[in-house]
């Protein structure tokens, strides 16, 4: 009995370590290259990329507030600075940077003239600054020098112990994409600040110009923060208080925390959140991340980077979207350009909504509170442009928006719907009716509301949508299209779920009859002449058409209206749609794909298209490119392994439903299902050999494993 238990235990231990190796990104050579090798850290307002210099380090950093534009115009999201700390050192051996997920700290260790060097980096989310410490195994060995460069042309200044950066954005101009050289200035010119304090233990500092170098310390500590004067408040014109005297306050308050303190708050609060989740498909490699990332596109088995890049999607968009903090954009709050790819803004028609399905799957739904609110902070703005456009009720959105609510690019008529499906799903998963009265209700309302002043009755009584098109993607060599599918599956959605809403809450019953009777009238998904599902209201469908949206199957995913189990023959035509449009293209379309494949409950076609996103679509940093890096497949990717794992959509548990056979055996623990259920799952050779599933309060659910369905009571939680 006692050999059995301590083979046991041995075994935990093992698949213990596993995980923790399982949760680390680690290299052997300082990065080079922003966007592919420097590896990211966030507390959701600000954000860093570090490059692991070991005689330079480079921190290219970032505030989420840093826009410009107006309520007209997108603007673009900003790039604020970069601080470089040179280090008297000569030839570096055992090198080795690493990115510990799980504690969100970033490391680099290395040897020069026989002393061990180290240093730290995080972004405390309870501190509300980063904080990055240099050390040696040697007294007084540290040497070097600080600076701090402004992106904006702001004005430098050096202090005893603290270097500063003030400015505007006034002056500056997107100008790429659709924006016009000749616009006029931006109504809104925020203002902004940055600081860093250095703080030393032995040794001196001295101030030189604008840097601060330190001789013969035993230890060196930055401390950054950085914001502007923007508040997310419209009826104060989205500007506030002068940022210096909170940044001040911030980094005093740090300054007089031990650094263990600063270290121990920070990983407690970030583990809160990455240790929710456990997930094993099977035994990785030990190599450096990008030398396992080479090997896997040449053919190397490793389930452990599968599970790596989930874990990694889980920790971007803890890292990005905090409470109280602004939605991740395209690249989260990461960007090193004042004129970023597509503004590097809220794009609506996938990516932003893309960037928050794993929030509550994940089980990270405190994470996914920004984008309501933000939604939420805009609804004046998208009115009265909508009101002056459309001569209709309520709010819709173009595809490209900025942090006020403006807008340069087209109209997305349907995109504020999609919008309305993420909102609703959260209330799915949290059943959090407070949320729902107060703040996802009346938006919701007011969109349907759109809908309602904005479809045409065919003569046969069919609601159809207004000429449109199907992101981004035209039939006619760009003209527009009545009855659009995307349109159409869009409203039926929202519609379907605001009834249910207005249900949930017990009120407004005449105007829910009215919205369900509407519903009931929408064109419907149609098949095609070629057994396809149609993107278009006429069967104008090429089978060679490989465009990378597939818009017209947002009903099979991220919607509910089709599925393998409830509309068996739609779902054909929707794969039949899918494997016209073939597995390749951009990064964010082949995990839209991944997903797809995943509610066809076919794990080996999504798996086929895992392996070719890793390949093809993966930096050696393990960010997505579409190209450029965008951050929705990485959150995308971690959502399409949710779905694989644990579907509940329809309205009852459904466990592994599309499970590849490479993932013969594993394990996850801590996914959610709609309904506020927590889900732990163990298999073997295909089957589910365990499971567990729990709710704040027992109460029955549906659970579908092993091709039975059984009705069960939830544990508590």
């Amino acid at each position: 009995m006692r050999q059995k238990r301590l083979l046991a235990l041995t075994a935990l231990l093992a698949a213990m370590t596993a995980q923790a190796a399982e949760m680390k990104l680690w290299y052997d050579k300082p990065a080079t290259i922003w966007e592919q090798e420097a590896l990211p850290i966030g507390n959701g307002r600000l954000a860093a990329m570090l490059f692991g210099g070991a005689p330079r380090e480079h921190i290219q950093f970032n505030e989420e507030s840093l826009w410009i534009g107006d309520e007209k115009e997108t603007g673009a999201y900003q790039a604020f600075g970069d601080i470089f700390v040179d280090l008297a050192h000569g030839a570096v051996t055992n090198y080795r940077r690493e990115l510990d997920i799980a504690r969100a700290l970033h490391t680099v260790t290395y040897e020069s003239g026989g002393v061990k060097y180290r240093r730290e980096s995080f972004a405390s989310f309870p501190a509300k600054v980063m904080v990055f410490r240099f050390t040696a195994d040697k007294s007084g060995a540290l040497t070097g020098a600080i600076t701090l460069a402004d992106m904006h042309d702001g004005k430098i200044r050096t202090g005893k112990s603290r270097i500063t950066a003030t400015g505007s954005v006034q002056g500056y101009k997107y100008a790429g994409g659709s924006a016009s050289k000749d616009a006029p200035p931006y109504n809104i010119l925020l203002q902004y600040e940055a600081q860093v304090v250095v703080l030393n233990d032995g040794g001196t500092l001295e101030v030189a110009g604008e840097e601060i170098s330190f001789k013969n310390a035993n230890s060196v500590t930055l401390l950054l923060d950085a914001g502007t004067d923007f508040v997310q408040d419209r009826s104060k014109g989205w500007r506030g208080e002068p940022p210096h005297n909170a940044i001040t306050a911030r980094l005093a308050a740090a300054a007089q925390m031990p650094y263990e303190g600063l270290l121990a708050g920070h990983v407690k609060d970030f583990q809160e959140l990455s240790g929710r989740v456990a997930l094993d498909l099977g035994q990785g490699s030990d190599l450096p991340t990008d030398k396992r990332l080479a090997a896997y596109k040449t053919g190397a088995n490793d389930p452990g980077l599968e599970s790596l890049l989930f874990q990694f999607g889980r920790y971007l968009l803890a890292s990005s979207s905090r409470r109280g903090t602004l939605p991740a954009n395209l690249q989260g709050k990461w960007n090193q350009s004042n004129n970023p790819p597509w503004r590097c803004d809220y794009h609506t028609d996938i990516n932003v909504q893309m960037n928050y399905w794993p929030a509550d799957a994940a089980n990270l739904s405190e994470c996914f509170e920004p984008f309501a609110n933000w939604l939420n902070s805009i609804r004046e703005v998208r009115t009265a442009e909508t009101k002056t456009a459309f001569h209709a009720r309520g709010w819709t959105m173009h595809g490209e928006n900025g942090l006020f609510g403006g807008s340069t690019w087209a109209w997305v008529l349907p995109s504020s719907a999609w919008c309305m499906q993420n909102i609703w799903e959260h209330y799915a998963f949290t059943g959090d009716k407070e949320y729902l009265r107060t703040l996802a209700y009346p938006m919701m309302k007011e969109v349907c509301e759109f809908w309602i002043d904005s479809l045409k009755a065919l003569p046969d009584g069919t609601l159809i949508s207004p000429s449109g098109f199907s992101p981004e993607h035209h039939p006619n060599h760009g003209k527009s299209i009545e009855g659009v599918s995307f349109d159409q599956e869009l409203v039926w959605d929202l519609f379907n779920s605001t009834v249910e809403a207005t249900d949930v809450l017990g009120i407004d019953r005449e105007f829910r009859d009215m919205l369900a009777a509407k519903r009931d009238k929408l064109l419907v998904p149609k098949i095609g002449k070629w057994g396809q599902l149609q993107e278009w209201m006429e069967d104008l469908d090429d089978p060679k058409d490989h465009h990378r949206h597939l818009s017209h199957l947002i009903a099979l995913h991220p919607g509910r209206q089709i599925s393998p189990l409830k509309t068996p023959q739609l779902a054909e035509a929707a794969k039949a749609s899918l494997i016209a449009r073939g597995d390749g293209e951009t990064g964010w379309s082949k995990i839209w794909k991944i997903n797809l494949w995943a509610r066809l409950l076919d794990g080996d076609h999504a798996h086929k298209i895992i392996n070719g996103w890793i390949s093809d679509s993966v930096y050696p940093n393990l960010l997505d490119t579409c190209p450029p890096f965008e951050i929705d497949g990485n959150f995308g990717y971690t959502a399409a392994i949710c779905e694989m794992l644990v579907q509940s959509h329809l309205g009852e548990i459904h466990l592994l439903p599309a499970l590849p056979k490479i993932w013969n055996s594993g394990n996850v623990r801590g996914l959610r299902a709609r309904g506020g259920f927590t889900v732990d799952i163990e298999w073997k050779d295909g089957n589910v050999t365990r499971y567990s599933i729990a709710s704040p309060e027992p109460r029955e659910v549906k659970v579908h494993a092993n091709g039975e369905t059984k009705t069960i009571q939830s544990a508590k939680m």
